[in-house]
């Protein structure tokens, strides 16, 4: 007789496990890049600072080599999920900016904000969250509170059809 596997873990784990790795590397960069550019900045108010130390704290050339390796960690995120056939979660592809591949952080490097073009906004279920891009000023808009359609199974008991099956049961 043959035995039965042992563990019933995750498929694919170590391809997961790359995927959150580079996710979560692209977004401490870009934090990073975020955080080196704010202490420059107050490192450059600091009274008695001359010019060249002002350029060289600034945190300049750092800041923009941190945000490329963000964007090609990204990038990188996105062609292991195609070339895997793994299905991203839809708020991680919201964090990322499918045109220039930024990672989308509110209030740093993406404006967020929530629209309804109903008339009069009293359509509740229009609400669409608008994000942009703050790199490449390109906007996604994502639908807020909209229910997902049912299935074309789910929507009538009968499985679709209705007139021919009521003609079936009465001949």
């Amino acid at each position: 007789m043959a035995k039965g596997k042992a563990g019933g873990g995750v498929q694919n784990r170590a391809i997961y496990s790359r995927i959150s790795f580079l996710q979560q590397a692209a977004v401490a960069l870009s934090s990073a890049r975020r955080g080196s550019l704010d202490s420059g900045v107050a490192n450059a108010n600091t009274p008695g600072a001359s010019s060249t130390t002002i350029e060289e704290s600034s945190g300049a050339g750092s800041g923009t080599a941190l945000e490329g390796m963000s964007r090609r960690l990204a990038t990188d995120l996105r062609a292991v999920s195609l070339k895997t056939r793994i299905r991203l979660k839809p708020a991680v592809k919201q964090t990322i900016c499918k045109f220039c591949d930024s990672i989308l952080i509110d209030g740093e490097s993406c404006t967020s904000t929530i629209e309804n073009r109903s008339k009069g906004a009293k359509k509740s279920w229009a609400d669409v969250l608008v994000r942009k891009c703050h790199t490449c000023e390109r906007e996604r808009r994502y639908p807020v509170s909209a229910a997902r359609p049912k299935r074309k199974t789910e929507r009538r008991p009968d499985g679709g059809g209705g007139h021919l099956h009521k003609q079936a049961q009465k001949g």
